[in-house]
């Protein structure tokens, strides 16, 4: 590799244009190179593989990644499941009369719902993204996950509103860092192509949450105590799995690649070289002030809040009102327990069909936009049927579970469409508090219009209705995005045209002294002229 004779850039911040390079020509096309800076802030992946390129097989590649999903994957799917289960015992809850026995009136149920989402959106716009950025991942998510079992405890022995809604405060306060941190995970650990599978394997435990959550409830309904009430010993069960997790999940998640002890030496280095071609970088631990600023200006930031917004909006519809709307089809509590478990099972097949999908076709803007059209359709078939057809109103109901498909592929496709650490970190933390936005306006549709609630079904149609607008034009954005990109490597000498690599199914080495250099140099994407975003 060409040294650089030029001296680093002050803060390190390597742009297209101007960062510390030497330039030297290779036939007709010029080669930009440069020296790393590992003075200041830089990726972790610099201190395992310096300057240097190494040497991998495709099957070496696929070595490491199964090590990775024996090691890492299990947690993270065991971790999500336990959050999901935890958030979704309120709704149960609800369903075995939380309502009446905690004496809630008018919309304090849906205010307790909120409450959770209130933490989250606090904690969501910086400081989420400073804690992913600056504290280490398994004593971060130990840490929360004590926490939030804690208040699940504390929901256990909460008989009144006041109790409930400080207790469900508490539990989406340490709840916020799930997704963002799990996502940026994700990222760290595997290439693009791999990234909407294993984000599925975690948020895909939605659906058996869903599914095992309702069959615990309907177990645990059966107990007859005298002093705790079905949804008490629901909250005291879920609450004891969570909290003894806590010191196991410390013990055995790793932090990044550089560190894992599941990996001999020269296959650490395998699993750093393996996310070249993600343009992404693995770990940094430096707040760059400049990647803060360019994630609120970047265009695809708006449509990815939006998106997350209103498929979030939907979501927590079922989450919270799912129960009591299939028990308003005029079925009792157990029965419908038993009839939410359809649900979950098409929660999980859809997670995983898209995500397949997307690894397979590299698509995501159109399979979300496909995934739309039945949460669309089935939100308008329970709007216009009213209390009639009760096997068609199911049927509709079941088909707005499709939307569960659309997170784990709207945050690979976010974490995959960003470069830079801390503009990756923020990023994914502000499209989770657009999530928690719409989490909080979710249940306030429904606060009224028991048991058909009609005003907040329409309301749902309309907000499918967008997301699937606002995907149309997302893809735009990021195509003109490509399109700019090409120009952009024309005028450094570089081809025009990258293939993707990190979305081919077999890994092969790309970099030949041209491109890739700049892959572990923690810039953002639109800093990086070599990155190429995902449709």
């Amino acid at each position: 590799m060409a040294t650089s004779t030029s001296s680093p850039s002050e803060d390190h911040k390597i742009s297209i244009d101007n960062g510390p390079q030497d330039v030297e020509k290779r036939g007709s096309v010029s080669v930009v190179s440069h020296q790393h800076d590992f003075s200041k802030g830089h990726d972790k992946a610099l201190d395992a593989l310096g300057d240097d390129v190494v040497e991998m097989t495709d099957e070496q590649s696929r070595l490491v990644c199964r090590k990775i999903d024996k090691a890492i994957l299990p947690i993270l799917m065991w971790v999500y499941f336990l959050q999901i289960l935890d958030k979704s015992c309120v709704g149960y809850g609800a369903a075995f009369g939380m309502k009446e026995q905690a004496n809630l009136q008018g919309s304090q149920y849906s205010t307790i719902s909120s409450a959770g989402y209130w933490a989250q959106l606090a904690l969501c716009c910086g400081p989420t993204a400073f804690l992913i950025v600056k504290v280490r991942t398994n004593l971060l998510l130990g840490a929360c996950i004590l926490f939030w079992g804690t208040a699940m405890l504390g929901l256990a022995f909460s008989k009144n509103f006041g109790a409930l809604l400080a207790n469900r405060f508490l539990l989406g306060l340490f709840e916020a860092v799930a997704i963002p941190l799990f996502t940026v995970i994700t990222a760290t650990w595997y290439r693009r192509r791999e990234q909407p599978l294993r984000i599925a394997c975690w948020y895909g435990t939605n659906g058996v949450a869903s599914m095992l959550g309702s069959l615990l409830a309907y177990g645990l309904s059966f107990i007859d105590s005298p002093h705790l009430y079905v949804y008490q010993i629901l909250f005291l069960t879920v609450g004891l799995a969570t909290v003894l997790t806590a010191p196991l999940l410390y013990w055995r998640l790793d932090n990044s690649p550089a560190e894992a002890r599941f990996l001999t030496a020269e296959e650490k280095r395998w699993a750093i070289e393996r996310l070249r071609d993600n343009q992404t970088g693995v770990e940094t631990k430096t707040i760059k002030w400049n990647q803060v600023w360019e994630t609120f200006y970047a265009p695809p930031m708006i449509f990815y809040a939006l998106v997350t917004f209103c498929v979030n909006t939907g979501a927590s519809v079922t989450n919270t009102f799912g129960p009591l709307i299939i028990r308003g089809f005029g079925f009792n509590s157990r029965q419908t327990m038993l009839l939410n478990i359809p649900f979950g099972f098409v929660q999980s097949c859809v997670c995983f069909a898209g995500c397949i999908m997307a690894a397979r076709l590299g698509y995501k803007g159109f399979i979300l936009m496909a995934f739309m059209i039945p949460c669309i359709f089935g939100s308008a078939m329970l709007f216009g049927l009213g209390e009639r057809l009760n096997g068609v109103r199911i049927f509709s109901y079941y088909c707005i579970a499709f939307l569960f498909g659309c997170n784990p592929l709207i945050f690979s496709w976010l974490a995959a469409n960003t470069g830079g650490h801390t503009k990756k970190s923020l990023s994914i933390s502000l499209c989770n508090a657009a999530s928690a936005v719409g989490n909080m306006v979710g249940p306030y549709m429904f606060t009224n219009g028991a048991p058909l609630y009609h005003a907040g079904l329409g309301g749902c149609l309309g907000i499918f209705s967008a997301c699937f607008a606002l995907c149309g034009a997302l893809v735009l954005v990021l195509t003109a995005m490509n399109k700019r990109k090409e120009k952009q490597r024309v005028a450094n000498g570089k081809p025009a045209k990258i293939a993707n690599a990190s979305m081919e199914k077999e890994y092969r080495r790309t970099t030949d002294g041209v491109l890739g250099q700049q892959a572990f140099d923690d810039l953002t994407d639109m800093q990086n002229d070599e990155f190429v975003y995902g449709i």
